[in-house]
């Protein structure tokens, strides 16, 4: 029998395997349908949204019912009938329905684990990091697999790598001990609260310029690679290297925070954000991916932990952490992927993809000069700031 640790790293593994296996590529299979880059925008946007809308109606329906088990297991079993629907679509009239509801499936999965996990460690919460980067792992893993199986079979083979590690999440989930605890209580009362003080505004701006550079980096960057000649073993080869750089940023994401302070490591990834988009943006030939996705660690990692941190010290004298990592969570992963899909794609379609990454390094450049002047310092953080 398993121990609860390992079970609760095999369900952060699974989990990313599967969408590693699968999102990526899923702008690729939409080109290869024949779709606009301002349609698939429109599908790559709809999902954070109904995400960023969803999660919190899940959430307040698991507190209700107290069945937060039972509705992450109905949760995977419904999304692996979606993407099922989706061999059988070929327009984008079929395809968005489908979207929603990938969408609707998918939004209480990670906060249901996490939040089980988070009690599972008790008083050395800290840790957490350490049991995320297990999702990197899945993710890096998969995708350079993933990649090399669409190159040889076609891109219908990211679906079969998608309800292959969807399905072992059930079984996983099955021994995960999901704990019946609160993920949606008083949810915008918090939320009005926090926004009444000005430095929380300012967080909220800096990664909302963040979220979509990332945002467009995840939905255009394999179609760009794609224009470049790249094949898909070569993109699954970036997700590789973008894992590698992102497991020591999670590692030692609480020694960076203790002895920096969580400003110090949001400007220094913001930095790196900078750097890596218009490397993007001015890449010469498609293997150039490579070494630049290096930088995935310094800014996808490094930024989360830092707003984690940054949020929970600001949050933390209100006794709003909770609901302050539940709105972080909705701008980076839900609002800031909306506008990054559908005005990338926007974009996309009418400058080409040079201009849409550059116009990403710019937006980020701006948020880093505006948290560096007025962004204040908080207290430094201690393990406590990472109690969410």
């Amino acid at each position: 029998m398993f121990s609860q640790f390992t079970v609760a790293k095999s369900a952060y593994f699974c989990y990313s395997a599967a969408m590693a296996g699968f999102t990526p590529f899923l702008t690729l299979y939409y080109a290869h349908l024949g779709l606009t880059a301002s349609e698939i925008g429109l599908l790559i946007g709809i999902n954070p949204l109904i995400t960023l809308l969803a999660a919190p109606l899940w959430g307040a329906l698991a507190d209700a019912t107290r069945q937060h088990k039972r509705l992450l297991l109905l949760m995977i079993m419904g999304t692996i009938g979606i993407v099922i629907l989706f061999l059988s679509a070929t327009s984008l009239a079929q395809l968005l329905p489908i979207t929603i509801g990938f969408g609707l499936f998918t939004a209480p999965m990670m906060p249901l684990i996490d939040n089980s996990v988070l009690v599972m460690l008790g008083e050395q919460r800290a840790r957490y990091g350490r049991f995320r980067l297990w999702g990197a792992v899945g993710w890096g893993a998969v995708g350079m697999l993933g990649g090399m199986l669409v190159d040889r079979w076609g891109l219908h083979n990211s679906f079969l790598t998608f309800l292959v590690f969807m399905s072992a999440l059930f079984l996983v989930a099955r021994q995960l001990p999901i704990t019946p605890v609160s993920i949606g209580e008083r949810f915008w009362q918090g939320a009005a609260n926090l926004f009444a003080d000005w430095q929380w505004n300012i967080l909220l701006l800096t990664v909302f310029s963040s979220s979509i550079a990332l945002s467009i980096i995840n939905s255009y960057l394999f179609l760009y690679v794609d224009q470049l000649g790249g094949n898909k073993t070569l993109m699954g080869y970036s997700l590789a290297v973008g894992t590698l750089s992102e497991i020591p940023s999670f590692f030692y994401a609480d020694r960076f925070l203790k002895r920096w302070g969580a400003r110090r490591v949001l400007l220094v990834a913001l930095a790196c954000q900078v750097v890596r988009v218009f490397a993007y943006a001015t890449m010469p030939a498609a293997w150039w991916i490579l070494p630049i996705s290096l930088l995935h660690g310094p800014t996808f990692s490094a930024m989360w932990a830092a707003s984690v941190a940054y949020a929970s010290e600001l949050a933390a004298p209100r006794g709003l952490v909770a609901t302050a990592q539940g709105l972080l969570t909705g701008v980076i992963m839900g609002l800031g992927g909306v506008i990054g899909a559908l005005v990338g794609g926007l974009v996309l379609e009418r400058w080409g993809a040079v201009t849409l990454f550059s116009l990403a390094g710019l937006g980020v450049l701006a948020g880093l000069l505006f948290f560096a002047i007025f962004g204040r310092s908080v207290a430094n953080v201690s393990a406590a700031a990472l109690k969410v």
